[in-house]
């Protein structure tokens, strides 16, 4: 049966062209506004479990099509460009097929030390920009055709803004383009046309196969409920459930939703998550979605004949005893129609229990045990003697690979045709270590990559499908990776994502803590498809505690099959020696010991803060042009011709009924505002230093920042120090100006100030940024902390901060920080405008004064709220982010950088950026009085949304093209 059938039965989508195309992609369902189907590769050995062979060929056979079209001469001159992270591992093969150019793939990890030589939006993916990241800087600094590979093409937009954002800095007369289907409408292509030619460069174009998606009327909005309705039975029913599905097939598989709005997610770390559904706390890792009724768990009971068999969920899955042997559950939901078989696989029950499982359903987790941290001698270090492995766990075998040292795990910094030599040298040896650990009696066996590891993985399953083809030990090798993507799990033949197992981050992304998860690994209810044997395969950056907690993905991999074994493969750490100056603007290198520097710049000459109320650690670029209309700014950045700290936004004037707003939102929020700075502060002098040296994040930190030190004269008749310093987000801290503070202060009294958080981007920025500087505290004090990401803050509430309502008019008159090549230096100060043009307009002090003047009477709930603040458990949850991606997701945006929550991030867009929509809380009331007067005069749609974990959300508009809208026109919503 073909795996979209499931999917066209329903919507009547379906794929028109050749034969072929049924047999390279199925379809599936997703939550999404704008495209609720998805299509989903059985090649490419990312969602779908594939024979090793068949992954690492279709790579190759595109490979070699790009090489007969070039020319030798011309192939070895080229370079072969991957796409992270789904295409890792195509781009890797057909570079392999290509046989004579270096590999690089885009990567969404930064690495220390390693500056980006490019970078890129997709726009339709669910994660975060691309970066570039070549150990050699060169690399793309070619005249040579550019081979650019992506798993399919639907739109080609990414393609286009890849080649946009690269001709600028490399440009080359020829690129191509390569995927493994073409799926893009006759728009489309002629859109790829016209690009080429304002380019005037050659586009070829080759891929497996091509056609289209049909689309029948109304398909959205019927995939949209057919989505709901499979989440809201598994809500309603506590666990995957049926419900009446379309077409009168009989009951549709369910999938579990994630908690809705408001709601808390599932208990226990095993609970079953499927996709978001939505603003709200992020579901409960760890689950096996699939699709079927489940009877109550510890019952005995077995569903009516006739419904599919699903996987339950419950605590964590403790790991398997011993290859060969299961553990004894204490209890099996009955999951599926039949008797119990009197043994085998998943059969067996706990003594006394009186609970059966029956055949093919997931075995019933008992206790949920940890597997244990990674060993202390590192990842991938131990071995035994004998068989390059050991049991660091119970049912877990740790396979040392021999990886050959100093080989690239992948392509995140470049892969050569030599570094392709070694590889296939050394495959032969790592597969014997593994099928020697995996011993006899293994059939079917899994080789799961992860996320971005995708190449390495896959031509070790291959070796290890070669190794064991033949004999007694025969056995089939598939091959996968985990993914970041969410998508719905139905157990059906017909349907392309039978399961899934959800589960927690392991690899401590730059982005911010996350689900991911692992398609069709588990068996659902066809015994067929489970596999007896599971080799994960990590990098040593994913090598880590939450790879083997008790709802991380090892345990979940446990609970699905009778062996399991990890393999990991040493992280590259590349040669940053030899990495050459580039124009591009890069992290600022963390020599300490460099020549005298100037004396911070204080008001009156620069701002109109008083000379003791804070030091900017700037230059004074007062009189250099840096403003540029906001649609301009808006394409430049999103293209990726630009960086948003090159220029500044022309600063917003505001009328005099949104004054009138600011005057009176500061009037009824000031002993609110005053109770936080009172709270935070108290919180630093008591927790991390007596006297500490303010620092605030240029520039809204700089208010509140000049707030905490006024409270700090006032409750204590403190004189504390306080700065500003410039942070950029995917740039890094100022560190000549961090220099200058370790210069003049203890580094370990420094504590970094911010108005308040928002996803918390600049949270992570600050961390990345100051790791390499000893005696730094990297954590973040705020005013307010929606997000919650931080531990030292004011106050978690989303509410208007007033600062938040203006630009320089309430920051002293001083712009957002700028840095770029030819303004900042390695050892100079990043920089800033004094607007002293704005004078007249300038309520800085007002908002300072007002708020100071309610100090006394909040002391006492100042003084209840440290107790309480102390007594608390604030450690960072980071459910702001969790709600970043699903609100991303919903509304089909894809990007986390282009949805802004909480009141002053929601301003901003507002003030600074493209805006698409807003979305506002129902019960927001007064606090979004300026927004709402925003939106309406920039033509701005808000949008009244119940649970949003935020008062508000910002949209920035997903098209920039000059057309969509900017700061005198109004904002396309279609």
């Amino acid at each position: 049966m073909w795996s979209g059938q499931w999917v066209a039965d329903r919507l009547g989508v379906g794929l028109e062209g050749g034969d072929e195309l049924r047999e390279l992609l199925g379809l599936a369902l997703r939550r999404n506004p704008k495209r609720a189907h998805l299509l989903v590769s059985n090649v490419l050995g990312k969602h779908v479990p594939q024979r090793p062979r068949a992954v690492h060929g279709a790579g190759v056979r595109l490979g070699r099509r790009v090489r007969e079209l070039l020319g030798d001469e011309a192939a070895a001159r080229a370079v072969v460009l991957g796409y992270a992270e789904t295409a890792t591992g195509l781009g890797h093969s057909v570079a392999d097929g290509l046989a004579l150019a270096p590999y690089l793939h885009s990567t969404r990890r930064p690495v220390a030390g390693v500056a980006p030589v490019g970078g890129f939006e997709e726009e339709h993916s669910h994660a975060t920009s691309h970066l570039l990241l070549p150990e050699d800087p060169a690399l793309l600094a070619t005249d040579g055709p550019l081979v650019l590979v992506d798993d399919e093409f639907s739109t080609g937009r990414t393609v286009l803004n890849t080649i946009a954002a690269l001709h600028r800095r490399f440009p080359r007369e020829r690129y191509v383009v390569v995927a493994l289907v073409d799926m893009r409408s006759p728009e489309d292509r002629a859109h790829l046309d016209a690009f080429a030619a304002d380019l005037g460069a050659r586009v070829d174009l080759i891929a497996s196969a091509t056609g289209t998606v049909r689309l029948p009327a109304g398909v959205l909005e019927r995939g949209q409920r057919l989505v709901a309705e499979h989440e809201a039975a598994g809500a309603r029913a506590g666990g995957p459930t049926a419900s009446p599905g379309a077409g009168g097939e009989g009951p549709a598989p369910a999938a579990v939703a994630a908690p809705g709005p408001g709601s808390a997610p599932a208990a226990g770390p095993g609970a079953a998550a499927g996709p978001a559904a939505g603003p709200g706390p992020a579901p409960a890792a760890g689950a096996a979605t699939g699709s079927a009724p489940a009877s109550a768990a510890g019952s005995g009971s077995v569903p009516a004949s006739g419904s599919a068999p699903v996987l339950t969920a419950g605590p964590a899955p403790a790991p398997v005893a011993a290859p060969g042997s299961r553990p004894a559950p204490a209890s099996v939901p009955g999951t599926g129609p039949g008797p119990a078989p009197a043994a085998g696989p998943g059969s067996a029950s706990a003594p006394g229990s009186g609970s059966v499982p029956v055949a093919g359903s997931a075995p019933a987790p008992v206790a949920a045990p940890s597997l244990g941290p990674a060993p202390a001698a590192g990842p991938g270090s131990a071995s035994a003697a004998g068989i390059g492995a050991h049991t660091t766990h119970t049912g877990l075998v740790r396979v040392e690979l021999g990886w050959p040292q100093g080989l690239p795990d992948g392509g995140r910094h470049g892969f050569t045709p030599a570094h392709r030599e070694r590889l296939e040298a050394a495959l032969p040896g790592m597969a014997a270590r593994i099928a020697e650990a995996l011993g006899g009696g293994a059939r079917r066996v899994l080789v799961l990559g992860f996320e971005e590891l995708m190449y390495a993985p896959l031509r070790i399953a291959e070796a290890l499908d070669t190794a064991l083809a033949t004999g007694p030990a025969a056995a089939e090798v598939r091959y996968s990776t985990t993914t970041r993507s969410p998508v719905l799990a139905v157990d059906d033949p017909g349907y392309a994502i039978r399961t899934r197992l959800a589960f927690p981050a392991h690899d401590a992304p730059a982005d911010g803590p996350g689900e991911r998860y692992a398609y069709n690994v588990a068996p659902g209810g066809d015994p067929t498809r489970r596999f007896d044997a599971i080799v994960a395969v990590v990098d040593s950056s994913a090598d880590t505690p939450e790879l083997h907690a008790p709802d991380g993905l090892l345990a979940h991999l446990a609970a699905h099959t009778d062996r399991l074994l990890l393999a990991v493969v040493p992280s590259y750490t590349p040669n940053t020696d030899t990495n050459a100056p580039t124009d591009t603007l890069e992290r600022q290198a963390p020599p300490m010991s460099q020549p005298p520097l100037p004396e911070p710049l204080r008001g009156p000459a620069f701002s109109s803060y008083a000379p003791d109320e804070v030091g900017w650690l700037l230059q004074d670029f007062s009189d250099v042009t840096l403003e540029a209309p906001t649609e301009e700014r808006e394409e430049a950045i999103q293209s990726g011709g630009a960086h948003y700290a090159e220029s500044l936004p022309v600063e917003y004037q505001p009328t005099e009924e949104y004054q009138a707003l600011f005057r009176a939102a500061l009037t009824t929020s000031a002993a609110r505002i005053a109770r936080a700075v009172g709270a935070v502060t108290e919180t630093v002098l008591a927790e991390r230093s007596p006297r500490p040296v303010l620092v605030s994040l240029a520039r809204a930190g700089t208010p509140v920042g000049v707030l905490m030190r006024r409270w700090a004269r006032h409750a204590h008749g403190l004189d504390l120090p306080h700065y500003a310093i410039s942070i950029v987000r995917g740039r890094g801290i100022d560190t000549t100006a961090l220099r200058w503070l370790a210069d003049r202060h203890d580094p370990a009294d420094v504590v970094f100030i911010d108005g308040w958080t928002g996803k918390g981007a600049i949270t992570r920025e600050l961390a990345e940024a100051v790791r390499p500087y000893p005696g730094f505290d990297p954590r973040i004090a705020v005013l307010a902390d929606p997000g919650r990401c931080v531990e030292t803050y004011g106050t978690r509430d989303d509410f208007l901060i007033p600062s938040a309502c203006l630009n320089s008019t309430v920051s002293g008159l001083i712009s957002r920080t700028v840095l770029r090549a030819d303004l900042v230096g390695p050892d100079d100060f990043h920089g800033g405008k004094f607007y002293r043009e704005l004078a007249d307009a300038d309520v800085s002090g007002l908002f300072l004064d007002t708020v100071e003047a309610r100090f006394d009477e909040v002391a006492d709930q100042v003084a209840a709220d440290v107790k309480e603040l102390a007594a608390a458990d604030r450690s960072p949850t980071w459910e702001g982010w969790a709600a970043v991606e699903r609100i991303s997701e919903e509304y089909g945006i894809h990007d986390v950088n282009l949805v802004k929550p909480g009141v002053g991030e929601t301003t901003r867009v507002l003030l600074r950026r493209v805006p698409w929509k807003i979305l506002a809380s129902r019960d927001a009331g007064a606090d979004l009085a300026h927004v709402r007067l925003l939106a309406e005069q920039r033509g701005v749609p808000v949008e009244e949304v119940d649970g949003l974990p935020y008062s508000c959300v910002g949209l920035i508009h997903p098209r920039y093209t000059r057309g969509a809208t900017g700061a005198d026109g109004k904002a396309v919503t279609a």
